[in-house]
Order: C-alpha cells, then sequence, then structure tokens
C-alpha cells in the first residue's frame, strides 16, 4: 500500500470514526440532566428519544460493508494450483443459469441472476431473486 493510499485510509477511518463518536450534546441528551439521572424517575421525551434514534441509525447507515457476488467456487490440490497460468479454465461447481450468491460480511443474504449492465464495456450486475432472512429463511422477491 502507498504512503498516499495508507493516508486517504486512515483519513477516511479518522471521519468514520468522528461521525460513530457521540458529540458531549449527544451525551447529555441521551443521558439527560445530571439530577434526572440519579434516580429521580423522570424519563427523557419520547421526541428527544426519536431524535437521538434516527441520528444513531443515520450513523449505522454510514458503516461500509464488503459485498461479494459469489460465482461459484473450486477445489484443488496446490500442485494443480501452483500451474495454473494465463488463459487457464478453472471449472466451478455451479452450471450457468445457476443463481449466484450475494455475501456481505461473509454472510450470504441473497441469491440473483447474473445480467448485462451495459455491453459496450461488459459490465455485469446481479439480479436480485430471493433474499435470505435472519436465519437462512427466504424470502422470495
Amino acid at each position: 500500500m502507498t504512503d498516499t493510499t495508507a493516508v486517504k485510509h486512515g483519513s477516511l477511518l479518522q471521519e468514520y470514526a468522528a461521525e460513530l463518536t457521540p458529540t458531549p450534546e449527544e451525551l447529555a441528551l441521551a443521558l439527560g440532566p445530571a439530577g434526572q439521572r440519579a434516580g429521580s424517575g423522570s424519563k427523557p421525551r419520547v421526541s428527544e428519544q426519536a431524535a437521538v434514534g434516527a441520528r444513531n441509525l443515520e450513523m449505522v447507515m454510514r458503516i461500509p460493508v464488503t459485498m461479494k457476488v459469489v460465482l461459484g467456487s473450486a477445489t484443488m490440490p496446490v500442485a494443480s494450483l501452483v500451474k495454473l497460468g494465463r488463459g487457464a479454465v478453472i471449472p466451478l461447481e455451479r452450471k450457468v443459469g445457476e443463481p449466484v450468491d450475494v455475501v456481505v460480511n461473509d454472510r450470504v443474504i441473497a441469491r440473483g441472476e447474473l445480467v448485462v449492465v451495459d455491453e459496450s464495456s461488459s459490465r455485469f450486475g446481479i439480479s436480485l431473486t430471493e433474499i435470505i432472512g435472519p436465519r437462512g429463511n427466504e424470502q422470495p422477491q
């Protein structure tokens, strides 16, 4: 990684950390006045709680995740792997037309079909056909 790339990644990381770190005003709003925290029994107003919740959700929505589209996989011995070169074809376990997995942070969240987005630039995309629920339950789209 070059120095400029490392600096760029470092500044992005600092920017995200700054967004996720609550300001003193947000902390005061979330905790309420000091006299009320000590057990006076009063609760923050619903509108204040909703505002804090909206800001928290907004911060969470900005967190970057790694998304992969898995076209297939193959298992081979290391001896075969080191013999691979330019033009080598690696057969995958999936067949043409079978759905591909959409994986976010190493968890399958959806399946879909490959589609051509732009023929002139040979760009592909995914047309989602099913969303995988929280416990692996499939939810057709």
